[in-house]
């Protein structure tokens, strides 16, 4: 059934059945204006239809005289823009204290992860903050509460009841409410009925006016098709609008309080939203004796399990209520909770933080990491360890060791072996080049240690992290892997060279080179002295010369021997340093290539973690807790028991 419209029914939406629908109060303007009139249709709608009197359906409903401009179409489009536009009051100012660090916590974070995360991931949580941004622009003095219930619940039926006038169409065809209906208490809720898209036909005023019933003064009541309306468009727009409803009023009665479709695609998804909800049992009246209290019993446990928190004892939750809207029992008990909820005008602030509750909530897999997150000490030593492995750093300062004994040697020697070894070099030119060259297997195997230490120190880097981090953690380690194993082989390449130099020799060279040369004279002596004795040049005494010839002989290897084991520490030393220069060289091609990347993106989710900590941290202590309280106490005035 389609919604009824001006031109549908000229006596209004459905003229009211009876004179009590029709209640005059004054305008600003001074004009007479009435309630917008009801759906029932009764006998004395269709008197005032047959009398001549006509209705402009609008947010006041306003009798038109014939006789003046609005009798004209232009003069009745000139008054129904007059009635439709409302004053508009002061918004209310940015949100403050935890929400808005929560806000801004939460925009930050998806400033954050927009690289790291897919945008379909972050859509829910975007939305929060659109929302959130569209609800700060406008009225704060108003709360906009739905009603939602299945059909035949009789949702309408208590609509009409809070209203005090028969607005909603109510009746035996289903479904009945083709799309929201609202009804204002007060002034200045123009931009939350745009926001909620409720066309300015449907918008409507209470009995008196609104001015009369200061306990509602600031209350948004909108009147939902039903949830699981047969029409695929009735259940969209009941899900649009309680998608920006800042509470909601779920009625459900005793045949259909425990539907599934009621259950597992509102209420338990929204549990997070407890201190905006209300749920009341309606049709008590058709419950005999202790069947209410069995019913409604049967209704806390099903919300327990649906995981939503209950307003009892003080505490902030859902408030559950037995009602019978067509008798008006218990009307009375959930118009003052609804009233002292408006004017507390918390409403709007705990709706949002149950929605940034549900998005951190959706969020947290990708935030919260399973155990102890970062890369510590021993992994990157590891992967230093490796590199140098890879790049040869033990064998080179091994190399370099024994070229620094061998330079040692050839210095220190005796003249004879280093021309021994000369000669050997002149006769065999070729022989330095007769080594075999390296093997092509052995720079696979240095590439392969690279990627295999990259692959191992990524591993750690993210082990524990969420997958989305983990796999940017993953990537950052392979981009920073390419060209590694070619910056290594330079680095080994300029290590080698400069090890290749001349090497620093230690202070006690030149006396050991001396006391060599000294030897070597002393042999050059002695032959010399024996020779001249032996052609008579000299005086003969072969002792003498052969002992200065011993000396020089049995010095020389004296002096290499010495010089030789006087070198193994500083060889050992000069290598050790060719090596520790060599692995500082690899570690920080490394660091900057592969662990500074690494640690990067480790920074980055060290802060998206921070930031979701505080989206996710709580929200206000305290606040909401009044609601329950403001229940119960309303509760104990009237003497009623909700258990």
């Amino acid at each position: 059934m389609t919604a009824i419209t001006d031109d549908e029914n000229p006596a209004g939406s459905g003229a009211a059945g009876g004179a009590d629908a029709v209640d005059r109060a004054p305008a600003a303007d001074g004009t007479n204006t009435v309630a917008g009139v009801g759906s029932g249709g009764g006998a004395d709608g269709g008197a005032g239809e047959a009398g001549g009197d006509r209705w402009a359906d609008g947010f006041i409903a306003r009798r038109a005289d014939p006789r003046d401009d609005g009798g004209t179409e232009e003069g009745r489009a000139e008054e129904h823009e007059d009635l439709v536009v409302e004053e508009e009051l002061p918004v209310g100012g940015p949100y403050v204290g935890p929400l808005r660090v929560r806000l801004d916590a939460l925009r930050e974070l998806l400033g954050l992860s927009r690289t790291r995360l897919d945008g379909h991931t972050l859509t829910e949580a975007g939305r929060v903050l659109d929302e959130a941004a569209a609800r700060q622009r406008l009225s704060s003095r108003h709360t906009v509460v739905a009603i939602a219930g299945a059909t035949g619940s009789g949702k309408s039926t208590l609509f009409n009841a809070l209203a005090g006038v028969p607005i909603s169409e109510t009746g035996l065809r289903r479904p009945t409410t083709a799309a929201p209906i609202a009804c204002v208490w007060s002034d200045g809720a123009a931009g939350l009925l745009d926001r909620l898209a409720i066309p300015g036909r449907l918008r409507r005023k209470p009995l008196a006016g609104g001015d009369g019933d200061e306990q509602l003064h600031g209350l948004v009541l909108v009147d939902l098709p039903d949830h699981d309306s047969a029409l695929v468009r009735h259940r969209e727009q009941v899900d649009r609008v309680l998608a920006l409803v800042d509470a909601v009023i779920w009625v459900v009665d005793p045949e259909k309080y425990a539907d599934a479709a009621l259950h597992e695609r509102y209420l338990r998804p929204l549990a997070g939203h407890a201190e905006v909800t209300f749920v009341v049992l309606n049709q008590v009246d058709r419950l005999p004796g202790e069947a209410a209290d069995q019913v409604l019993d049967d209704l806390r446990r099903l919300l327990d399990e649906d995981g939503m928190a209950l307003g009892e004892h003080g505490e902030p939750g859902a408030t559950v209520l037995p009602l019978s809207a067509l008798t008006g029992e218990g009307v009375g008990e959930l118009r003052e909770m609804i009233g002292a909820f408006v004017q507390d005008r918390s409403a709007p602030a705990l709706r949002l933080c149950a929605d940034v509750d549900a998005a951190a909530a959706k969020l947290r897999s990708l935030y919260v990491a399973g155990g102890n997150t970062g890369l510590g000490e021993r992994a990157r030593d590891d992967f230093s360890a490796r590199l140098a492995e890879a790049v040869g750093a033990t064998a080179a300062g091994e190399a370099a060791e024994r070229e620094w004994f061998r330079n040692a040697g050839r210095a220190c020697g005796t003249p004879w072996l280093r021309l021994w070894r000369w000669y050997e070099r002149t006769r065999m030119p070729s022989a330095a080049l007769l080594q075999p060259p390296a093997p092509a297997e052995e720079e696979l195997t240095a590439r392969q240690r690279v990627e295999q230490a990259v692959r191992t120190v990524a591993d750690e880097a993210a082990n524990g992290l969420p997958g989305p981090w983990a796999q940017a953690v993953r990537e950052a380690a392979v981009r920073g892997a390419e060209g590694l194993p070619e910056a290594l082989d330079e680095l080994a390449v300029r290590e080698a060279a400069a090890t290749n130099g001349k090497p620093q020799r230690p202070a006690w060279w030149p006396a050991a080179v001396l006391t060599q040369a000294a030897m070597t004279l002393l042999q050059i002596y002695g032959a010399l002295w024996l020779v001249g004795q032996i052609v008579g040049v000299l005086e003969p005494g072969l002792l003498p010369p052969v002992l200065v010839m011993l000396a020089g002989i049995v010095g020389g290897p004296l002096v290499e021997w010495a010089c030789a084991a006087a070198s193994r520490g500083p060889a050992r030393r000069y290598g050790q340093d060719a090596q520790r220069r060599l692995q500082e060289a690899a570690a920080s091609c490394g660091r900057a290539r592969v662990l500074d990347p690494v640690a990067a993106e480790l920074m980055r989710y060290r802060e998206v973690r921070e930031q979701y900590a505080t989206v996710s941290g709580p929200t206000r202590p305290g606040v909401g807790a009044g609601r329950a309280g403001r229940a119960a106490g309303a509760a104990a005035r009237r003497g009623v028991s909700f258990g």
